[in-house]
């Protein structure tokens, strides 16, 4: 009887991501089966206690309730196809429900625990489908037992076998339901990860750009109110020939760098984004002066970088400011005067800013 499962794949090769799938839901589904058959035999034993049921039927008790998880387990580990191998054993869980059911002869709590019990952990698997899939090995064991057993039939379900069915009742549910809550808690947090993945540019830690351009458009409408906002284009200047000179790991140094002096000489509630591959646009509040005094920090600070192991670089940048005009609604016409700026800043000489 067993529970949801998830797989962390990570960075592994695909060959031993996929064994980890496959070998994934057995072990997950091992502890849960010793734990629902274990269980199981609580009310299993008292019904046929009651009954004074021959001995086959406890037998069969101990080869389902206590040797049947092992063997389940066992023989998935040992497939070429653990995942399949463990499909097939809830199937024959499903089977081995039903034919408990007539040997109970169909006491009534009991028989509807085991049959519920066993469906849930089909829909609780995740596989589509499965426990409809279940459905006709269930109903073939229950009618095959009932023709061994003659249909005996005595659904009264007394307060003993009641007592019986309360543990696999709550101690089953609960620990399916932790499992599951686990489950969602780790999807949760996986969705968190995958959401901060797109929304940071991993490189820089500032903004991406599909991200940037979604708070630059909300502070646009926000500032068309209030009348204040300007924007910089910073470009990292002769980057082309950072990368060829000192290689890529330099390069990407020499962005962090300036992502970094970014995030420290803009005032809070700038919004700072990565937009290319070495250049940056940041909305600020404030001004345009407030803007160009940020600007001017910015310029100094990149001139301050240095780098270990490129001790003889000198990184500058340009920067084009433009303010937010009134009747301005569009943020690409704004980032378009912004980066007119900046090509007078670089034909002026780079290493400094310009306002449109």
């Amino acid at each position: 009887m067993a529970a949801p499962t998830s797989v962390d794949s990570r960075s592994d090769p695909p060959a031993t991501v996929r064994t980890r799938a496959q070998r994934a839901l057995p072990r997950r589904a091992y502890g849960f089966r010793i734990l629902g058959m274990g269980l199981a035999a609580l009310p299993l034993i008292a019904v046929m206690h009651e009954l004074q049921a021959p001995w086959p039927a406890w037998a069969w008790m101990v080869l389902t309730c206590l040797l049947w998880p092992h063997i389940a387990y066992a023989r998935a580990m040992q497939s070429r196809d653990p995942f399949l191998a463990e499909l097939r054993n809830f199937l024959i869980d499903s089977a081995i429900a039903g034919s408990w059911v007539p040997i109970l002869h169909f006491n009534l709590l009991p028989s509807a625990v085991l049959l519920s019990v066993v469906t849930a952990d089909k829909i609780n698997s995740g596989v589509r489908r499965l426990w409809l899939y279940s459905l006709p090995g269930t109903v073939l064991a229950l009618l095959a037992m009932a023709w061994v057993t003659g249909f005996a039939f005595q659904p009264a379900t007394s307060m003993f076998v009641i007592v019986s069915c309360l543990p696999i009742m709550i101690i089953h549910t609960l620990a399916v339901s932790a499992s599951s809550y686990r489950l969602v808690r780790r999807v949760q947090t996986q969705n968190a990860r995958l959401e901060e993945l797109s929304r940071i540019d991993t490189l820089s830690g500032l903004y991406a750009r599909g991200h940037w351009e979604g708070l630059a458009s909300d502070a646009l409408r926000h500032h068309a109110l209030s009348g204040t906002g300007a924007m910089m284009v910073i470009d990292v200047d002769r980057f082309k020939e950072i990368n060829d000179r000192h290689g890529h790991a330099i390069g990407d140094d020499v962005l962090r760098g300036i992502a970094e002096v970014i995030r420290r000489n803009t005032p809070t509630g700038s919004h700072a984004g990565r937009i290319g591959g070495d250049e940056f646009a940041v909305v600020l509040p404030g001004s345009v002066a407030d803007a160009e005094q940020a600007a001017e920090r910015i310029l100094e600070a990149a001139r301050s970088l240095a780098f270990a192991n490129a001790g003889e670089l000198c990184c500058s940048v340009s920067i084009g400011i433009s303010a937010m005009p009134p009747s301005e609604t569009d943020l690409r016409g704004w980032v378009e005067s912004a980066d007119r700026a900046l090509y007078r800043a670089k034909q002026a000489g780079r290493d400094r800013a310009m306002t449109a």
